[in-house]
């Protein structure tokens, strides 16, 4: 965890009361601009504010601060602190608010529905329930389970979409492979597609040869009958 200066604007009001550093030096050090260094100096802002002595709060030393004096270039840098406290880390269900408590069976269902391979203490450590609640939803034996409805917990605001994401990683790593009988074994082995025959020929129905000697005497045949017809009329 970063080391961060305690109260910015009361440090950099003492920094003006008590050296003779620049208002670039400290705007630098406080993370403030220019300006409003300028603006304390001259009484327009942080009135009311009691300057804070970063030397006792040990976050300065007088030769860092001698330092910068004698050169206007010189940056402030904060002390090392001589005691670290490591950082608590937090255990347990995650603390949802009062108002979005009601929410979280909603989620819970949305959760067992759409992630299935995530464990109930994932579930526990995302929306902040308990394992008994869990199961009971799974079950649908929870008391108001006809009237639940399943909605993402990231849209209630119980979770962040990277703490989701970061959970179903996790299931998913310890997560057997599927096998044939789970993906429906719709698709054939390569050993027996490379076997299959393939043709680029499309099956049309092929054409009849014609016989001319058919044709020609069909013709002939159609020519007779039109001139018996002709002597018949003329009879």
């Amino acid at each position: 965890m970063a080391q961060q200066l305690l109260m910015p604007k009361a440090t950099a009001i003492w920094l003006v009361d008590n050296t003779a550093l620049s208002f670039d030096q400290i705007a630098q050090f406080c993370k403030l601009h220019p300006l409003e260094v300028k603006a304390i100096a001259d009484g327009e802002a942080a009135q009311g504010i009691k300057g804070l002595d970063p030397i006792s709060t040990g976050q300065l030393t007088r030769d860092e601060i001698a330092r910068a004096e004698a050169n206007p270039n010189h940056k402030l840098k904060l002390s090392e602190p001589k005691v670290r406290v490591p950082e608590s880390k937090r255990r347990g269900p995650r603390y949802t608010p009062v108002s979005k408590r009601q929410d979280r069976p909603n989620a819970i269902l949305w959760l067992v529905r759409n992630h299935p391979e995530l464990k109930d203490a994932q579930i526990s450590r995302l929306v902040g329930t308990t394992k008994s609640t869990i199961e009971q939803i799974r079950d649908r034996t929870h008391w108001n389970s006809a009237n639940l409805a399943p909605m993402d917990p990231v849209t209630l605001g119980l979770c962040s979409q990277i703490d989701l994401d970061m959970e179903v990683e996790k299931a998913a790593k310890g997560r057997p492979l599927p096998t044939a009988a789970e993906l429906g074994a719709t698709l054939q082995p390569a050993q027996e597609t490379e076997k299959l025959g393939f043709s680029y020929e499309r099956d049309e129905p092929k054409e009849k040869e014609i016989d001319a000697d058919a044709v020609f005497a069909k013709l002939k045949s159609l020519k007779s009958t039109t001139r018996d017809d002709e002597d018949d009329d003329q009879f």
